[in-house]
């Protein structure tokens, strides 16, 4: 599962931490790296910091929005350094890597970084199924990015290897209640189609006056909230969308008996 995982950086200011985080990478046996309009890219300060993980940086991929970096993924994992208004499901790099251990193999994985000195934003963290935090010295939460990328690339290797990651209670309780093994019938929706239905459900919304635009409120924070937490399948995705669909037609006269 290790190729199916991705780290994506969003408009990395240092160039230094791009070559870091590839060099973070490479050493947890991680390789695709996807860079959000990164500020100084190529840059011979990131070659240098790579030290030996060249051959990540020439494949990574430079994006011109979230939207590219995120094609395909089924499972987005935003890192953050503190909760929201609206909290989202979020857990400790270790918590991610247990839960991480029980996915599908053909789960598509995206992890993404924020900037230096801000970090994600909101809009971007409602793009993602869960959150992951640092408990980190609370007087003094400040972590690199690219440490941040070491640390849970390290958790993701020791999860998705299936070694041990020393999680003595965990291993307890699993040992003693096992989970069953997942089948599903459909494979799961990418973030992309999800985001996609989304932005359809709020048109939607607004056209059936339910939702005023001039003041939104936080109601398509909550529903976004709610999908990315629910991860539907294609399946489930395309009736909702169809739903949609009629609903439309339906209120511009265009359905036919």
């Amino acid at each position: 599962m290790l190729e199916n995982v991705r780290i994506v950086m969003v408009e990395t200011t240092h160039p230094g931490n791009v070559g870091a985080a590839a060099r973070a990478m490479k050493t947890m046996g991680l390789s695709d790296l996807r860079l959000v309009q990164p500020q100084s890219y190529p840059n011979v300060e990131a070659t240098a910091r790579a030290s030996g993980a060249g051959d990540v940086l020439e494949a990574a991929q430079v994006c011109q929005s979230l939207d590219e970096a995120l094609e395909g993924a089924t499972l987005v994992i935003g890192t953050s350094a503190r909760q929201r208004r609206i909290p989202w499901p979020c857990l400790t790099p270790r918590q991610l890597a247990a839960q991480l251990s029980h996915e599908p193999d053909e789960t598509r994985i995206a992890v993404l970084f924020g900037r230096e000195d801000r970090g994600l934003t909101n809009d971007e963290l409602r793009r993602c199924n869960l959150h992951v935090s640092v408990p980190a010295n609370p007087e003094y939460g400040v972590l690199n990015v690219a440490s941040a990328v070491q640390l849970i690339s390290y958790e993701l290797r020791l999860a998705l290897l299936g070694e041990d990651f020393d999680l003595q209670e965990s291993r307890s309780r699993r040992e003693a209640m096992p989970l069953p093994e997942m089948f599903w019938d459909e494979p799961l929706a990418t973030n992309d189609a999800v985001s996609g239905f989304l932005d359809h459900l709020e048109r939607v919304m607004e056209q059936s006056g339910f939702l005023n635009p001039e003041q939104p409120g936080q109601v398509m924070t909550r529903m976004r909230r709610l999908f990315m937490r629910a991860r539907p399948d294609k399946m489930e995705m395309s009736i909702l969308r169809g739903v949609l669909v009629a609903l439309e037609k339906r209120m511009n006269g265009t359905d036919k008996p």
